[in-house]
């Protein structure tokens, strides 16, 4: 099956308002520009210099998405063009995409990434941080950044109560972001979780951006 029927079939089982970031990192950009060709505008990628050259060889109107761990070092080669991060996992990273924003005259859109997994391994704000973290306004004095809404990744396991029970928290936390905070509530639209495996769960727990790529890709070439 090609790109293109693999990208249609996922597009047709998604429910209107819900978008599809198409994980492409380790795939080459010639399979990038085939899913371009059929139509798909947003990409996901998880490594900067990966990104940079394939920023560089494809469409302008690509809408880039940073979905991986991003470290602070590495906010400055992607800041001119980005779209937005999904793995915001710490204030001091925020401010140092304010910073490399107002650099270039922009503002870059965030998601707050929660750690709802049950891996020690993936990173993130707890609930609880991310709650006590907007409550001390530190992002108003960053106006270099908007606060577009919440990333997460569900625990590594067939269990599907437990990945339900994931996406759930992310949506309570969700919900609750835009009870208190409704200075943030307009801009705060955005929940960023399911992939290949899980996405079907996700839009039922309250995902409106699923990050999909071997559905799309194949498997990727490490």
């Amino acid at each position: 099956m090609m790109i293109s029927e693999h990208l249609n079939k996922i597009r047709a089982s998604l429910p209107t308002g819900v978008n599809l970031c198409a994980v492409s990192k380790y795939h080459p950009a010639e399979m990038i520009q085939e899913a371009y060709d059929a139509g798909q505008r947003i990409f996901g990628e998880s490594h900067v210099q990966e990104l940079q050259q394939k920023q560089s060889a494809l469409p302008t109107d690509i809408e880039w998405h940073f979905i991986g761990h991003l470290q602070t070092n590495k906010v400055k080669y992607i800041a001119p063009y980005i779209g937005l991060i999904h793995s915001v996992d710490s204030p001091r990273l925020l401010c140092e995409i304010n910073k490399q924003a107002l650099r270039h005259d922009r503002r870059i859109s965030c998601l707050l990434q929660l750690h709802v997994a049950q891996e020690e391994t993936k990173f993130g704000f707890a609930p609880e941080e991310c709650l006590d973290y907007l409550r001390s306004h530190e992002y108003a004095t960053l106006p270099g950044i908007r606060i577009a809404g919440i990333m997460c990744m569900a625990t590594n396991t067939d269990d599907e109560t437990r990945i339900r029970s994931d996406f759930h928290t992310a949506y309570t936390v969700f919900s609750q972001c835009i009870a208190e905070f409704p200075d943030l509530a307009p801009g705060m639209t955005i929940r960023s979780w399911g992939m290949s495996e899980d996405y079907n769960i996700a839009v039922i727990e309250g995902s409106n951006m699923v990050r999909i790529g071997s559905s799309i890709f194949g498997p990727r070439n490490y």
